[in-house]
Formats: structure tokens, C-alpha cells, sequence
């Protein structure tokens, strides 16, 4: 069956290519005076990053932001799709929340003819649909509904942490890309699918496993997918080739289904998040949401939450590890905290301005996605690039990106980038940044609808490590970090430090 689809992609990359080769050089010139980045064949400019995999999107988007220093923005082509990379800040804010109506779906390659759950989440939902899921998911992310979440999330700490307190001889060595999917795992499995499990303990457990496998984007199978499935669907729907493998997606449905069908017969209270979209369900007037639905939005809340947020955090413990002077402000932060007000809250969580500062930072200096994309839904003027360029009107269906580690890495936004210091975000300094030169979930309505919780998941676990460990460099840590040729933002090969244990344990 593989052989068969790379065979048949490769027959329409060929004709593709010849009927399109001469178009796709020309798009821009024919545009007029628009900064702009020669392209080639059927593939534009992201040959490189889509196809041959040469380039992480980290590089191939620092290039195209810096080729034009002076410009408000560049066009690019992606494969045949116009797309406009966006460098003023001001301009994200006009498109992004003020004419937020012009630019309000994202770019999708999934549909329901091929991926018909999958079409259902909130992050590939488009127009009417979308604002309808948005507005009945809204209520389970707000401040009282984390409070509702924040003993799930840390009891899986609590395991975490005592896991390594009974397996003393792991801490020297510890490999954070590892550990942490296991802790993401867990934390998933128990808030958004109603399971517990203890991905250290058994480390095969199925629902790790599944999780494995959804969220594997680096395999060229999976690549070959995406570029199938965003160019030759009618093929993909004959092949009954989805996304995403059809086991994990029937094993996460049947979890769901099963569960909401026996809380709903024996009145079953959990607080996790299926309780909270049951609830929303039933409380929510004139939109239909079905048990699919709430699979739907569970199987994205497991992709974003299983590898990105473990990403997030490798990088933070891997800075804590480098910047000893850093980590024992924050661990004196944590401790004050703890003395004060004894076991650690969501609201205590909230006061830590420290802690905040350096997530923060994190998050700046490693963005979980170097880009974001928006796609025009109604025409749309953009003013001048360069005071010598012409205007430029967007058409229906052509993409915005928003290049959001260029950004965060551009010394007029923040000087020194490649500096980890989370005095950028003290309360006198953080008055001085552009809030839309630092975007790192999105930014207007369709900003991440998760990050309160991927933030106190962040936190909580934070906050017991350095309770309990000294985070070090062990020999294999490597410092600055080198990234994966990929598209998100991911460490080239594997994170290591060592925990090494405090004199006194707060966990017993």
C-alpha cells in the first residue's frame, strides 16, 4: 500500500511540477515591487524544510526575516500558496485582532471526507463551526476550571518526583526528552482521558505507546501523508489513508466513548477535563456536540499537549542546569513559597513572579512553534512593505505567516537573544516589549485556547524538582543547543543533566 501511494505521488509531483514550474516563479514579479524570495518549482521556497528536510524551519525562517531588514513583510511561496511573512509587529495586531475577521481559520490538510474526527478539532474547525466549538470550549480553560484540573496534574508530579526519589541510582543520568513525554503522558491520560497511569513505573503501557505514535511528525511516512493529504485528497480517501494511524484513533475513541457512556449512566464525577466538556455540553444552547466532538478535542489536547509541552520544559530544566545563579533564585522563590503556604496551589502557582519570569523566558528563547499560520478568508489590503514597494491585496486563500522565533530572536525586540535572562519579563522591563513581538501561543482569538494549563503543568513540576534536586550539567549536556531539521522546534539528539538530591526532602 505504501509503495502504491509513493508511487502514485510521485506520478503527480512530476505532472505538477511541469504544468506549474513557470507560474510559481512568476507569482511575485507579477505582484510588482513586493520584497519577496525567488522561488522554485512546484515546491516554492520550503523545498528545504517540507521536502528534503535540509533545513529546520528555525533557519529557513530566521533567513526569510532577515532578507529584508526594512520590510513590514515578505513573500514566500508555499508550494503553489502565496504566503506573506509578517515582520512588524503592529501589523500582526491589525491582521491578528483588529481585522481578525479577514484572517480567522488556519491552514488545514485534514477534511472529514479522509480524517473525519480529526477534522473536528478546534485547531482545524474553520468559520462558523470553529467560533461555535471555541465558544463552547472556552468555559473548561478559565482560572476556576485550573483550579478543578490542579490536583490531577500534581499528583502526577508528586509520582514523578517520588519515582526518582526510589530510584536514586537514575538521577545521575537523566535524559529529559524521556522523562518528561512520560510525565506529559501521564498528565494527559489522567485530565483529558479519565486514566491512571505511571509512564516511569510501566514504561510500556499502552496509552504511552498510542501516544508515541500520534505524535511522531519525523518520520518521512508521515510526511508523505501531510504532502498527500494537502494535494491529492480524492487519492488519500481512496486509499482510506488518514493522518494519523487508525488504531491509535479508534483505541483514544473507544477510551471516550466508553467512559462518557458510563458516567452519563451511573452519574460519575471526575475532575478531568471529559467531566468538563460533558458539562459544557449539556449546559450549551443551539450547537450541536456530540461524543465525536469531545474525542475531537481530547485526541488534540493529547497531540499538543504530549511532545510540545515536554519540549518546553526539557528546555527550561536544561537553562536552570546551565544557570546555576538562576536556578537558586528560583528554588529560593519555591521554597519561600512552600514555608509560607505549605503545599503548593494554582494560586500559589500564580504568585510566584520568578517562576513566571523564567517561563517566560523559555518560551521566548525556545517558542514551541517557530511559525504560526492564518488563512485569508476575505480580501484584504496591506499597506506599503517598503516606502519604494507597492501595496499588496491578499486573496482568499492565501496564507499569513507569523514568524514567531524570528521574532522573539530580532535584537530590536529583544537585545541579546541568544541570552537566557528572565529579567526581560521583570515587572519594569516587561512595560517595554511589543506584546505582539512576543506571541509564544499565537496571539488574538485563535491564540492556544490550553496554555493556562500547559503553563501550570509547566510550573507544578518545576516547583517539585526543585524542591527535591539540584539540577546539574551531567557530561553529555551540550550547551547552546543544536535543533532537529524540522518544522517544529525540537533539540537535535538527546537533553541530558543530573538531578542531584537536596539535604532535606519535601516529599516523604
Amino acid at each position: 500500500m505504501l509503495l502504491y501511494l509513493l508511487t502514485l505521488t510521485f506520478i503527480f509531483i512530476t505532472i505538477g511540477t511541469l504544468l506549474l514550474i513557470k507560474n510559481n516563479r512568476n507569482y511575485w514579479t507579477q505582484k510588482g515591487l513586493i520584497p519577496h524570495i525567488k522561488s522554485i518549482s512546484l515546491f516554492g521556497n520550503v523545498f528545504p524544510v517540507f521536502v528534503s528536510r535540509s533545513m529546520s524551519m528555525i533557519e529557513f525562517i530566521t533567513q526569510v526575516y532577515k532578507k529584508f531588514p526594512d520590510a513590514k513583510y515578505t513573500g514566500i511561496l508555499q508550494f503553489q500558496t502565496p504566503v506573506i511573512v509578517l515582520r512588524d509587529p503592529d501589523l500582526i495586531r491589525d491582521i491578528c485582532i483588529r481585522n481578525f475577521d479577514h484572517f480567522e481559520d488556519h491552514e488545514s490538510f485534514v477534511s472529514n471526507d479522509v480524517d473525519p474526527l480529526l477534522a473536528k478539532n478546534l485547531f482545524f474547525l474553520r468559520g462558523k463551526r470553529w467560533r461555535e466549538m471555541r465558544h463552547f470550549l472556552s468555559p473548561s480553560f478559565t482560572r476556576n476550571k485550573m483550579n478543578f484540573l490542579f490536583e490531577l496534574v500534581s499528583k502526577c508530579s508528586e509520582n514523578f518526583i517520588k519515582y526518582f526519589l526510589d530510584n536514586l541510582e537514575e538521577i545521575n543520568s537523566v535524559e529529559m526528552k524521556d522523562i518528561f513525554t512520560r510525565y506529559t503522558n501521564d498528565v494527559i491520560a489522567t485530565a483529558a482521558f479519565g486514566i491512571t497511569v505511571n509512564s516511569l513505573k510501566d514504561r510500556n503501557n499502552e496509552f504511552y505507546l498510542k501516544g508515541k505514535q500520534v505524535t511522531d511528525f519525523s518520520s518521512i511516512r508521515r510526511g508523505l501523508k501531510i504532502f498527500a493529504l494537502r494535494f491529492f485528497k480524492p487519492i488519500m480517501k481512496l486509499l482510506n489513508e488518514s493522518l494519523l494511524p487508525r488504531s491509535c484513533i479508534n483505541f483514544f475513541q473507544k477510551i471516550i466513548q466508553e467512559t462518557v457512556k458510563i458516567r452519563d449512566e451511573k452519574n460519575i464525577i471526575r475532575p478531568d477535563m471529559i467531566h468538563l466538556l460533558m458539562e459544557a455540553s449539556r449546559n450549551e444552547k443551539g450547537v450541536e456536540v456530540t461524543t465525536d466532538d469531545i474525542v475531537a478535542q481530547s485526541l488534540i489536547f493529547f497531540a499538543a499537549g504530549f511532545s510540545t509541552i515536554a519540549t518546553v520544559m526539557s528546555f527550561a530544566v536544561h537553562e536552570l542546569a546551565v544557570n546555576s545563579e538562576i536556578q537558586e533564585k528560583l528554588r529560593q522563590e519555591v521554597d519561600y513559597f512552600t514555608k509560607q503556604e505549605g503545599k503548593i496551589s494554582y494560586d500559589t502557582l500564580s504568585k510566584m513572579k520568578y517562576m513566571d519570569m523564567v517561563i517566560s523566558e523559555t518560551l521566548r528563547k525556545y517558542p514551541a512553534n517557530a511559525i504560526m499560520n492564518r488563512m485569508c478568508v476575505k480580501k484584504y489590503t496591506l499597506p506599503k512593505s517598503t516606502p519604494d514597494s507597492n501595496e499588496y491585496t491578499i486573496e482568499p486563500n492565501s496564507l499569513i505567516w507569523l514568524p514567531i522565533y524570528a521574532l522573539h530572536h530580532d535584537e530590536n525586540n529583544f537585545p541579546n537573544p541568544e541570552k537566557f535572562d528572565p529579567e526581560r519579563f521583570n515587572d519594569d522591563n516587561k512595560k517595554n516589549i511589543n506584546p505582539h513581538s512576543y506571541i509564544p501561543f499565537g496571539v488574538g482569538p485563535r491564540k492556544c485556547i490550553g496554555n493556562r494549563f500547559a503553563l501550570m503543568e509547566i510550573k507544578i513540576l518545576i516547583v517539585y524538582l526543585l524542591q527535591n534536586f539540584v539540577i546539574e550539567r551531567e557530561e553529555r549536556t551540550k550547551h547552546p543547543i543544536i535543533f532537529e531539521k524540522s518544522f517544529l522546534v525540537v533539540a537535535d539528539g538527546e537533553l541530558w543533566v543530573k538531578f542531584r538530591k537536596r539535604n532535606q526532602d519535601i516529599i516523604e
